[in-house]
């Protein structure tokens, strides 16, 4: 029953996870042209504490700061994300380049 129950619990953590993709931002600039200035620049903001955003079409969804290390290689880029969104801050589980 004790596995049955682990089991249980795993589905039931993995039910909540979400998946986006989008543009790996930063709050301030919010470039998405994927452009190689567009790039640096974003890096840059978050360099300088910019908090970063995921822009998914024409929504913008806060990154939480303890995932912001996370998804900062990314900057600029398209990538998909998954995670957990708790009103309009997403927890990042985990992040991969967008094919």
């Amino acid at each position: 029953m004790k596995k049955l129950s682990f089991t249980a619990a795993l589905f039931a953590m993995g039910a909540f996870a979400e998946s986006w993709t989008g543009m790996v931002a930063d709050a301030k600039c919010k470039h998405v042209d994927g452009t190689e200035k567009s790039i640096g620049c974003t890096k840059g903001c978050l360099k300088r504490g910019e908090a970063a955003v995921l822009v998914v079409g024409d929504k913008v969804v806060k990154i939480d700061a303890a995932s912001k290390d996370k998804v900062a290689e990314f900057a600029g880029k398209k990538v998909v994300v998954t995670g957990d969104l708790k009103d309009d801050t997403i927890t990042v589980a985990s992040v991969k380049a967008a094919e």
